[in-house]
Formats: C-alpha cells, structure tokens, sequence
C-alpha cells in the first residue's frame, strides 16, 4: 500500500483555510476539580464566543453532560448556536489537539484525510484514554474522510508545520520511551515523513517545567509563517526554564528550511510559570506561553496570563498576522489543567457541516 507521502499528501499549516475547529466541553473531574470545573468552562465559554464568529465550531460532549445546560450557557454567553455543531461520543478530557485527527492534504487539490496516531495521555500518565485515542476514525467515520493509521503513539501537540515539509519538534517527546521505546530518531523521522509528507525534522531538546506532556513544541515554538519561528525565552537567569529555552533558541537560529535557507526567529519572554500551591499532580509549575497560540480563519486567539508580559505578545502577534483580528483570551485558569488555548483546539478540513 502507498504512504501519504506517496499519494501526495502533506501536513498543511495551520493558518491554511479550516472548515471548523475541534473542542471538547470539560467534564472531567480529575483534571478540574471542585470550582475549577465552573472556572475552566467560563474560559470556554469566553474562547467559543470569540471563535464561532471566524468559523464552525465542532464541539464533543460526553453523553454523560447536560445538554440543555451546556447550551443554555452558551446561549446566555451571546453565543449563535448554528454555528457550534453538538456531538454526543465518549471523551476523556478535553485534550483535542493532542488525539483529535491530524489532517493531511492532497497537493494540488483540496481532498483530505486523517492520519489516526495512538494517544496514550502522554506515556500513559492520566488513564483512562482509550475514548480518546478512538476520535480520529469517529471523524473518519462520521465525516467520510479516509484514514491512515500509522500504528505508532503521536500527539498533535508535539509537531507543528509551515505547511511545506518543515516540521518542529522535540527529542524531550518523539524519542521519549514512553512512546515508541521500539523505535529509533531515524524510524520516527521516516513515519513523519512517510505520513505527514515531512521533507526535514527540525529537533529542538526540552520542554518546559511543569509540561506533563514531557515537552510538547506548542509551548515553545511556533511557526508564524512559512519563514518564521516564534520561540519563548527567558532573561532572568534564576528562572526554571532559561536554560532549556536558550539552548532550544541556539538550535533554532542554526536551522535552515529544505533549501539551506535560515528562519527568521523571533522571540517572547516567557510568562511566569510558578503558581501558588499545586496543580493536580502536584507541580508548582504551568506551561504559560504565548506559543500555544491558535489561528483561525480570520483570527488569531492569544492566551494571556501576566499583565508584565501581555501587551508585548499582542503587539508581536498583530505584526505578524495583520489580515487576522489577534483576541487575547484569558488562561491562567486553562492552564492551572496544564494546557493552553492550542492543546484544546484542533482544526479540521474537509468536513461537510
């Protein structure tokens, strides 16, 4: 049987025309407990207000949720309902970057398909998972989007693309044992290659502390063009996260595309990442970054956690995304879960709605 790569197909980028975007409605209990259940669906609430009005919103709810609640809330929010498409299917937590389809596109046409990776909750940390690892082929499924399943354990959260063969990552996930202890960094780069039509891997180290994905690239770096790369940083020496920051933005200003050509990188400063008390599983840290950033169709949604660091974020994403309306939504309360705006937002092509 022919790869992807073969057929022609390769990973668009993000900021290529969606025909929605993916989210589950929070649910569970483990990952918000008492009140930041409440808190964590007003920032949904805030984030599916500012999206469904640049394109539909296809959002997943656990048959065991209330309905009519769900929808009141939203309703109450200003929220036009026809233009968020409900859909009761088992879910897990609200991670759809991560186990949602990863689409590819077919060069020189707009025909898509989903490539169906293994979840495994980043190494098997957060079972039970086997709800989510099933969406992609619901979505090949209910859609009638063909499917290719590469058999091996992937997260959307731990590549990103400039839609033309370029492929961020990080050794910190792919090469983790956690994942595929049976393959090798030369096995990976051929799966990425052979499924998402990858020509070069580009391998940044570590993750940032508190990241129980193990160092997903979508709080670090982020292409913002074909050309060019977002990448956090730090100034302050003492801060947790300096040195693993600065020697990812070290490799990064020696990389080159598929030509030999250098990136423009460009950088933020990293927000305050220490929390009072402890999440969950009991990190004094978040992964706050303005990397975890979502385009959408006529938008760009800018999480926003420290008032110090805030303005000079959307100032950098207005520069670099003039014809999109860059809206900062507010996350300290998102990512107290240890995500952020992207890692609960998948796009998706080539759905009829």
């Amino acid at each position: 049987m022919k790869t992807p790569k073969q057929l022609g197909y390769r990973m668009p980028a993000e900021w290529e025309t969606h025909s929605a975007t993916q989210l589950h409605w929070p649910s569970n209990r483990e990952t918000w407990p008492g009140e930041r259940l409440e808190r964590v669906e007003n920032v949904y609430l805030h984030l599916i207000e500012a999206l469904h009005r640049f394109e539909p919103v296809v959002l997943l709810l656990d048959p065991d949720l209330n309905h009519d609640r769900i929808t009141e809330r939203m309703d109450n929010y200003g929220i036009d309902l026809s233009a968020v498409h409900l859909f009761r299917t088992p879910i897990n937590d609200v991670w759809a970057r991560d186990c949602g389809p990863v689409f590819i596109k077919q060069h020189g046409r707009e025909k898509f398909a989903i490539t169906d990776w293994e979840y495994n909750a980043w190494g098997g940390k957060y079972p039970p998972f086997d709800a989510d690892n099933s969406l992609p082929k619901w979505f090949s499924d209910v859609f009638n989007i063909r499917l290719f399943s590469p058999k091996i354990v992937l997260e959307g959260g731990s590549i990103d693309t400039n839609g033309e063969g370029i492929i961020l990552t990080t050794e910190a996930v792919l090469l983790n044992k956690n994942r595929n202890p049976h393959l090798n960094k030369d096995e990976i780069e051929d799966y990425l290659m052979n499924y998402l039509g990858a020509e070069k891997i580009i391998w940044l180290k570590d993750g940032l502390k508190g990241d129980d994905t193990d160092g997903h690239i979508d709080d670090l770096s982020r292409f913002l063009n074909k050309n060019t790369i977002l990448t956090m940083i730090s100034d302050d020496p003492e801060d947790v996260n300096y040195l693993t920051l600065r020697e990812n933005f070290e490799i990064l200003k020696r990389a080159v595309d598929a030509d030999g050509k250098p990136f423009e990188i460009v950088t933020l400063p990293l927000p305050k990442t220490k929390i009072e008390g402890t999440t969950v599983d009991g990190s004094e840290y978040v992964p706050a970054s303005y990397a975890n950033f979502y385009i959408a169709n006529g938008a760009v949604l800018l999480p926003l956690y420290d008032k110090n660091y805030d303005e000079t974020a959307i100032r950098l994403f207005k520069k670099y995304f003039q014809d999109r309306e860059v809206i900062g939504i507010p996350c300290a309360d998102l990512v107290w879960g240890q995500g952020s705006i992207h890692c609960i937002t998948q796009q998706l092509y080539g759905l009829e709605l």
